[in-house]
C-alpha cells in the first residue's frame, strides 16, 4: 500500500501556515477594533468642539447685548449649558461687572455619577 508519509518538515510547514493564518486573523481583528475606537474618538472630539463653538456664539450674543432664552440671568451673573452628548455638556458661568465680562466657569461636565 502506498500511504503518504508525513515527515518532520511537512509538519513544520503545516504548523507554520496555521500560525500565519491565526496571526493574520488576530491582526485583522485588532485593526477593526482600532478603527472603531478612532471613529468614536473623532466623533467625541467633534461633538465637544461643536458644543464649545455654540457656547462661544452665545457668549458673543451676550457681549452684543442679546440674552438668548437658554441663558439664566441672576443679577450680573449669567449661566448656560451646551450639550456635547446625551451625558456630557459644557457649563458656562459668566459675570458682567463694571463693563467687563469675566469667565467664572467654562468646562465640560458629565451627568453620569
Amino acid at each position: 500500500t502506498n500511504t503518504p508519509i508525513v515527515g518532520g518538515s511537512s509538519l513544520i510547514t503545516i504548523f507554520s501556515i496555521l500560525c500565519i493564518i491565526v496571526f493574520t486573523l488576530l491582526t485583522l481583528s485588532t485593526v477593526v477594533t482600532s478603527k472603531d475606537l478612532a471613529e468614536a474618538s473623532h466623533n467625541a472630539v467633534k461633538a465637544y468642539y461643536n458644543a464649545d463653538s455654540e457656547a462661544e456664539k452665545i457668549f458673543a450674543q451676550l457681549k452684543s447685548g442679546i440674552v438668548p432664552e437658554n441663558v439664566t440671568v441672576n443679577g450680573n451673573y449669567y449661566s448656560y449649558v451646551c450639550d456635547i452628548s446625551e451625558t456630557q455638556f459644557i457649563t458656562v458661568e459668566l459675570s458682567f461687572i463694571d463693563g467687563k465680562w469675566n469667565v467664572i466657569k467654562w468646562h465640560s461636565t458629565s451627568s453620569i455619577q
